[in-house]
């Protein structure tokens, strides 16, 4: 018995086997927006930095409004 394969999973391999240009923008665009060097020490300072959040934050109306 074959495996299942939904509508959508065939629709996007028969779009991808007749536009393969798409992986290609795909790679070009995760190297773009995922793909970098991480500053470790950066990072480290970002996170020592942080203030930590209150459990629960009151916010006061201005009976005015």
């Amino acid at each position: 018995m074959p495996a299942y394969e939904s509508e959508i999973t065939k629709f996007i391999r028969d779009f991808l086997d007749k536009h393969p240009e798409v992986v290609e923008k795909q790679k070009r665009y995760r190297a773009t927006w995922w793909d970098r060097p991480q500053d470790l020490a950066q990072r480290k300072a970002l996170e020592e930095a942080r203030v930590p959040k209150k459990s629960y934050e009151y916010y006061e109306l201005d009976p005015k409004d």
